[in-house]
């Protein structure tokens, strides 16, 4: 890890879900990682926790992955897991693209602190995966990095978007038997969590913890189906409506607790702009190549509103 500012003592990353919107979050993290010199971001973030594909991104991140090489997997990969209808299909191809972009990696291979945030089907809660027994709350004789499993099992779990994805059931280090589903239902924004292992996992007062919170944009609703249709598929559109609007609401309410709970503590940038132009109209389920670029550009230009901050926050000249 290179020397930090005596003032900073652990550095955050936090990356939202938000599926193909995922685009946004790379676009303000290559422009973040050029202003770090282009240094790996696992060098610069004593923490990077994500969720759904904000998963994905931290994982490679905490792997040693450049941002570039990131953007380069999700225009390879992400339309071809979002365009199948059935939630077989799309459950086949993120399965197929966790194990080709994580082969063999477990969270003993990862170079930094990871959180990656899935929600447990059948206890109705959080289930984070994380590689180092430091940020362990409590039963630090008995973890296991990631509960045992693969990074690319926990990534799976993290981005299956129920009812969009179905439900992977995974077995742990211990033989339990968990169903699993998008941690977006649990914490679409994971900064909460994020902190919560800097200040009580640990150790880190409050006021040595610098938090840069990336999410994924705020647009206006799709409309993917012509008038005539609708009526015959208005299940499946309040569907996909439903399943937007929970992940927003789950966004902005960690949001708002966080700054809650430590708006005077802990200096926090959060880069998460709002779209009202109707050709930015769009969703989790995004595959059209053009409208991927165009929000990755977005995110870019988000950066930039936000530099100063940035700049501020992490002590840098």
């Amino acid at each position: 890890m290179s020397p930090l500012a005596p003032s900073i003592a652990c550095r955050v990353l936090s990356l939202d879900g938000g599926g193909a919107k995922g685009f946004y979050t790379l676009g303000v993290l290559e422009e973040l990682e050029a202003l770090l010199g282009g240094q790996p971001m696992w060098q610069k973030f004593d923490l990077i926790f994500g969720t759904s594909t904000g998963a994905i991104i931290a994982a490679l991140l905490a792997l040693g992955r450049s941002t570039a090489d990131i953007h380069c997997l999700y225009k390879e990969h992400v339309p071809t897991v979002m365009q199948p209808k059935s939630a077989k299909a799309k459950s086949a191809a993120l399965e197929k693209l966790s194990k080709v972009i994580f082969p063999t990696e477990t969270f003993k291979d990862v170079k930094t602190g990871i959180g990656i945030v899935a929600t447990r089907w059948d206890f109705e809660r959080p289930m984070i995966f994380k590689g180092s027994v430091k940020q362990a709350h409590g039963q630090t004789h008995s973890f296991v990095p990631g509960f045992g499993f693969t990074i690319a099992d926990a990534v799976r779990a993290s981005c299956s978007a129920y009812p969009y994805f179905e439900r992977p059931i995974l077995t742990t280090d211990k033989g339990e038997r968990v169903e699993l589903f998008d941690g977006g239902y649990s914490a679409n924004n994971p900064t909460l969590f994020a902190i919560a292992d800097a200040i009580m996992a640990l150790n880190h007062p409050p006021v040595s913890v610098r938090v840069v919170s990336v999410g994924v944009g705020v647009y206006p609703e799709p409309r993917r189906l012509a008038a005539r249709l609708r009526a015959l598929l208005a299940r499946s559109v309040i569907d996909v409506q439903l399943v937007q609007k929970t992940l927003n609401v789950n966004t902005t309410s960690m949001e708002q607790l966080t700054n809650i709970f430590f708006k005077n503590e802990i200096p926090i940038v959060r880069i998460n702009d709002t779209f009202h132009q109707p050709e930015m109209a769009t969703d989790f389920l995004e595959s059209d190549v053009t409208k991927l670029n165009t929000l990755y550009q977005r995110g870019r230009q988000s950066f930039a509103k936000h530099e100063a901050e940035i700049k501020t926050l992490l002590n840098i000249a």
